[in-house]
Formats: C-alpha cells, structure tokens, sequence
C-alpha cells in the first residue's frame, strides 16, 4: 500500500537551496534548465520543523544526527555521574568500534585512551568519521552498557577511583582488556529488541549502517528532488551595506560610501514536489512489526504522522535566506492518492516545460492532461482527493475527483487510509 502526495508551490524572490558556489541549484529536464530544491534540503526542514503538525510531537524520539554523539551523549553523562573518566572513555570506545565497524577495540587504542600522553587528545577517538545517525533508546541503552561494563570492573580496578590514581602498565592492560569485552552478539540482540531504536525520523526517512550490529533502517517516505514547471527564472541581486558611521561621521574617515557591496542570486518558480509513503514498512519500522505483519499491528502512530506529514508538505518551506527574503509559501495544489498499485511520479507532465506566463493555469493544464493520459493507458488505479487554488477549471475530472477539498480534510484522509486498511 502506497500513499502518494503531489504539490505545486509557488516562491517569489527566494534562494531555497543553493550550490557550493552559492548559486541556486538546478535541474537539466526537458531541453530547459529548471531551478531545483534537493530531496536532502526538504527533509531537513521537514524533520527539523517545531511548529505545529511537527513530526517531533508525535509522541517519539527523534533521532540524534552528530560526530559527537558517543563523546555527548554516552560518554559525558557518565563522567558527570562520577565514573572515572579514563574507563569511561575506554568502554565507549570500545562500544563506537563494535557498534560501527564489527570489530573489537583495539588493545593498544584502549590503553592509549586509559592513559593518554601529554599531548594526546584522547576524545578524538570517540568522534566519528561521518555523522551517524542513533536513536535515544539506543544511546541510553549504551550509556547502560557502559556503565555495566564499569561497575562490574570496580573490584578489579578499584584504583580508578582513587583521587589521584597511578597506573602502572599492567593495571592499564587489565582495564583495557576488561573494557574492550564487549559482545557483538548480545548488543545485535538488545538493540534490535528496542522499541523505535533509531528514532522517528529514521523511521520515517531511513538510516545506513556499515554494520550488521546497529540495523539498518530502510526509509519508508520517498522524497524526490523538487523542480519548477517551466524555465528556470533568476536575477543577480546587488546589494550594499551602509557603513553608518562614515554616513554620519565622513570627517573622521574621510570618505563616504558602503562598508560592504556584493551580489546574490535570486529566484522565482511554481515547483512541483513528490513524495511516496510505503506504508506497510512505515508501520514495520515505526511498531518494530515485519513488514507483511502491518494489518495487525497497531498503526495510530503511522497515521498520526501521516496526517502531521500531510501539512508539513504543504506549509514548510526549506528556510534558507530568511532574514532577506522570507521564503514562506503554501502549496497551492495538493493532490493525494491510496492504493496498492506501483507508484509513479507525475514530474512528466512538465517534461516539456510550462511557459513563464500564466504559470499555474499552464501547470494545471499539464497535470490534468498527463494524469488523464495516464489513466487511459494504466486505468484508474487509486483513491484520490485534490486540495487546489486559483484557476482550477476542469483539473479536478481530469485527475479523477469529483470536487476540490482542503488540506486538513486530505490530511485525515490520509492517516485514515492507514488505520482502516
């Protein structure tokens, strides 16, 4: 079953997402260049977003996205409860190297973290290479494995505890071996047992792993990159700042004129957007279920952040440029479908782009022409419900609806779909 959501939203005067030139991003599609908002940059925002209809009131763990999560948030806590810090580093480094690569720590890392030299920097070793992605069940479930692993090592190496301890080498060598002892298999098993490990939005969105200890989570929300309907449209924007106290003072700098002169790109465009819910595996990964096991599952979280998903899509804009260009828009057209056939993106309604004039009746037009095509040649094959605004005209016969309805009726339409399948 597949829940899929198309939208068309129109932004004056924006940067949305640009490149690392500082440029717009942009998208080769139909013989014309279009301006384009990465799948990435939608999420982010998505994700991120503390307003109303959030996915982070859901009522679960968002998931922690850093280097420093293992220094932060396992390690940390620890010290601050009075754990001797070289063990504490020691067993996290050791839980990062079993949890990341499959592999036990190194003996000779550990003891350097146990007892590092004068110029060692021992909390390198717990940052990662690239941002991981863990959820808070399992961080609090390491932060308990960490501490385990310590309270059962006190008898042994009581010395650890002292104000000023010494450490002679075969005290460190003890520790490390005791600290680096940490089982692959029991740690698959307990964080596989956890309910919504990863956390919501790895829920929602996905997570790698390099690891088959820390489970890799498929994503069960598609984002496709969001495109304008026509030609990309962009102007180079001249700008100045005023240097106020020349402007007020020329006697004491003796000269006039801007403290700062520059450029920015902007843009303007009508951008179609796509997104596909899997919902047997949004139920699978939110309720810890298999994916064929969804009917039976319990599916109010599902279709709660279904319904909150819904107005995300249609209200939060990527928010870049804020302060200079206040790029807050809502989808002017939203159209919803529910059904157990293939998805498939209706962006090739605009492979022959829209002209720049009377753009959203053109965009309208498109649409309605290529989803009634579509349905000539494949049959009438979801449910579906159009929210839209503006020169509407015959688009709701030709996307198969009897009439145009709101956002928040779509939005409970949809989070229905899931609780009564």
């Amino acid at each position: 079953m597949f829940i899929q959501l198309h939208t068309l939203t129109s932004y004056p005067s924006a940067l949305l997402n640009r490149d690392d030139a500082g440029f717009a991003k942009t998208l080769p599609f139909g013989g014309t260049t279009r301006t384009r908002v990465s799948s990435q940059c939608l999420k982010y925002h998505w994700r991120n977003f503390n307003g109303e209809h959030a996915i982070r009131k859901a009522g679960a763990d968002m998931s922690i996205r850093s280097r420093e999560t293992f220094q932060r948030r396992v390690a940390q806590p620890l010290i601050d409860e009075g754990y001797p810090e070289p063990l504490v580093r020691a067993v996290t480094f050791a839980l990062k190297e079993r949890l990341l690569s499959d592999k036990k720590a190194g003996k000779r890392d550990t003891k350097t973290l146990i007892d590092p030299g004068e110029d060692d920097n021992p909390w390198d070793e717990l940052k990662t290479n690239q941002i991981v992605v863990l959820g808070a069940p399992e961080v609090r479930y390491l932060r308990k494995v960490a501490a385990e692993k310590i309270d059962d090592a006190r008898e042994e190496l009581s010395v650890f505890w002292d104000e000023d301890p010494n450490l002679d080498s075969d005290t460190v060598s003890e520790a490390a071996d005791l600290m680096r002892d940490i089982s692959k298999r029991d740690l698959k098993k307990n964080l596989k047992g956890l309910y919504l490990a990863a956390g919501l939005d790895a829920a929602l969105f996905g997570r790698m792993a390099t690891s088959d200890v820390l489970a890799r989570g498929d994503a069960a929300i598609h984002v496709a990159h969001a495109f304008t309907t026509h030609p990309q449209e962009a102007e180079s924007d001249y700008f100045s700042a005023v240097d106020e106290l020349r402007r007020d003072e020329p006697e004491e700098s003796g000269e006039l004129g801007a403290g700062h002169i520059n450029t920015q790109e902007l843009t303007s465009g009508l951008f179609y957007s796509y997104v596909v819910v899997d919902v047997p595996l949004l139920v699978s990964n939110l309720e810890g279920v298999e994916r064929n096991d969804w009917h039976e599952a319990d599916r109010e979280l599902a279709a709660e952040v279904m319904q909150r998903f819904v107005h995300l899509m249609t209200t939060v804009s990527p928010g870049a440029k804020l302060g200079s260009t206040a790029p807050y828009a809502h989808a002017q057209c939203l159209l919803a479908e529910s059904g157990t056939a293939q998805p498939r993106t209706l962006a090739n309604a605009f492979q022959e782009a829209a002209p720049n004039q009377n753009v959203l009746e053109a965009s309208y037009e498109k649409l309605g022409a290529y989803m009634h095509e579509m349905d000539g040649m494949y049959g009438h094959t979801t449910a579906r419900k159009l929210a839209a605004m503006g020169p509407v005209n015959g688009l709701p016969e030709q996307v198969g609806v009897d009439d145009t309805t709101t956002v928040p009726d779509i939005a409970q339409w949809t989070a229905n779909q899931i609780t009564h399948a």
